[in-house]
């Protein structure tokens, strides 16, 4: 059999009615049609289909193997699209804030502040979006990006929020190893140790070979870890400095990201997106 064309949702609406009520009468009822809408439905599908789906007894019907075989399916569909629907309600909640920044600041800073963002502002149901890309603001929807040097982009404006530095760190457990003996992990561009050595930071008298991360994210928890010796934002990897889990190897500094972040300026004509905006700045 090939099919023309897919039976209208009404039609397969009705279908299920029927099917899951036994009855086309309470179908009617259940979708606030009349029964010879119902029955008009059942009619058309089955001749759609080219063989019937019901056997008519009395007034109740029963399905036929065919019937209970699509029955299956037009569940699952139903229900799949019920779901998708109600999924839909989350992109118009009015106090929705949709912030995009990398997956490092993510786990690293934004999410052990979200206690506080919730105690002082409720109000605000946020929406994180993680890329280690920045987005482009014109084409998606996005109210504020939070990025490692961002730049400026079309109908949006522009924060410098906290200029970061590199240091390199390891465990405690690292730290105590010779220095020949410790595993580097390389990161990409700024966190590459060459990029360090450059720079002006100490040898540290680390080999050549070790493991490369393309994540900065990823990179940090290899060094939490103990995988070996990485450089890391001082922001990021200042938590777990403070709790002893990380040392750093050098008293040196070398420049690294500088945090920005970029608003919509319809989204900041938004009150919730402004209340943010003004949050983050302040918590930098």
């Amino acid at each position: 059999m090939k099919l023309k064309q897919w039976p209208p949702l009404n039609v397969l609406r009705g279908f299920e009615a029927a099917a899951r009520l036994g009855s086309f009468h309470k179908a009617a009822e259940a979708l606030h049609l009349t029964q010879s809408a119902i029955s008009q439905q059942i009619r058309s599908l089955e001749e759609m289909l080219g063989q019937p789906l019901f056997l008519r007894q009395g007034r109740g019907v029963t399905l036929t193997d065919a019937g209970a075989d699509l029955l299956i399916t037009t569940t699952g569909v139903l229900q799949q699209l019920a779901v998708g629907l109600k999924r839909l309600d989350q992109y118009q909640k009015p106090n929705q804030v949709i912030l995009h920044t990398s997956q490092d600041l993510a786990r690293y800073w934004l999410v052990p502040r979200l206690p506080a963002l919730h105690r002082h502002h409720p109000e605000i149901d946020l929406w994180i979006v993680t890329d280690n890309q920045p987005p482009d603001m014109g084409n998606e929807t996005v109210d504020l990006a939070l990025h490692a040097d961002l730049e400026a982009q079309a109908d949006c404006d522009l924060f410098g929020l906290y200029q970061d530095w590199l240091l390199p760190v390891a465990t405690p457990a690292i730290a105590r190893l010779p220095a020949q003996d410790r595993l580097p992990l390389h990161g990409e561009r700024e966190m590459d140790w060459q990029r360090w050595l450059l720079q002006g930071g100490d040898g540290l008298g680390l080999k050549e070979e070790g493991f490369n991360f393309s994540d900065p994210a990823l990179l940090l928890e290899a060094a939490i870890g103990g995988v070996g010796v990485a450089l890391a934002c001082e922001l990021l990897a200042r938590p777990a400095i403070e709790e002893g889990r990380l040392l750093p190897l050098s008293a040196h500094r070398v420049k690294g990201p500088e945090w920005r972040l970029l608003i919509h300026r319809e989204s900041r004509e938004m009150p919730h997106c402004r209340t943010l905006l003004n949050w983050l700045r302040q918590a930098f």
